[in-house]
């Protein structure tokens, strides 16, 4: 069993490095610039870096810079992660294909961006059917949607005869999109979220599209494994200017 320790207490001084990781423990009233690092993270389980602390814009990005995101469900405390790898997308490295390029061309499906954020989050929400429950807790989509409106959170619709079948949601910070959750009600539809959102990212010049996990149908679009260290230099490199124009087209 891991140990939890308060930010600012001491912490096995005279441990050999990697072992016995603790956790940290964040308080909601602390320094919410502030996370350890993330060679700190457990690796039973895999990247588990701090436990704690609160669903405030300023912790959330904080956290975002730093390659680290919450994911915990109903009754747990924030959990906050650094999982190594790191599954990521470069747009450039998209695959497109053929089906898919047919689905884009003759579905029907129509595309909006930040037309819709709530009722997104909301989708994302509910229980799939190889799931017991949803990590997207209310308190976690209340935190993004505040995200959305201080302009950070963003989403992308998929409609099919003006009802809302796919999409997906993250966070822009620079030049990196941290991707959060997508779904789908018509097969192809988060696939069709993800080919537009890629499309608008090579017009913008946006580096990454963070993936967080792999899964098998990230992997068939074209996702791919970076180890922790990589990843944490790149986001900081990244995010460090302005937000490129991924959605302002919308």
């Amino acid at each position: 069993m891991c140990r939890i320790a308060t930010h600012g207490a001491t912490r096995g001084r005279n441990e050999p490095p990697n072992v016995n990781k603790s956790i940290t423990w964040l308080t909601p009233d602390g320094d919410r610039e502030w996370f350890p690092p993330l060679d700190q993270a457990l690796d039973e389980p895999e990247g588990l870096l701090a436990a704690g602390g609160d669903l405030s814009p300023a912790r959330l990005l904080a956290a975002y810079r730093r390659g680290i995101f919450p994911w915990y469900s109903a009754g747990q405390p924030v959990l906050w992660w650094s999982p190594n790898p790191r599954e990521v997308l470069a747009p450039a490295e998209f695959r497109c294909s053929r089906s898919l390029s047919k689905t884009l061309r003759n579905r029907g499906f129509a595309v909006t961006f930040d037309c819709d954020f709530a009722g997104v989050v909301a989708a994302c929400a509910q229980a799939r059917e190889h799931s017991a429950g949803t990590w997207i807790t209310p308190e976690m989509q209340a935190a993004y949607c505040e995200l959305h409106r201080t302009g950070r959170a963003h989403s992308v619709e998929v409609r099919l005869d003006g009802v809302l079948v796919g999409g997906l949601y993250g966070v822009l910070m620079g030049r990196v999109f941290f991707g959060e959750s997508m779904f789908s009600r018509e097969r192809d539809a988060s696939k069709v979220a993800l080919a537009q959102l890629v499309e608008r990212a090579i017009v913008a010049k946006l580096q990454l599209i963070d993936c967080q996990l792999p899964t098998a149908h990230l992997r068939s679009l074209g996702s791919k494994p970076m180890s922790r260290g990589e990843f944490g230099a790149l986001v900081a490199k990244e995010t460090a200017g302005l937000d490129v124009p991924l959605f302002s087209a919308s």
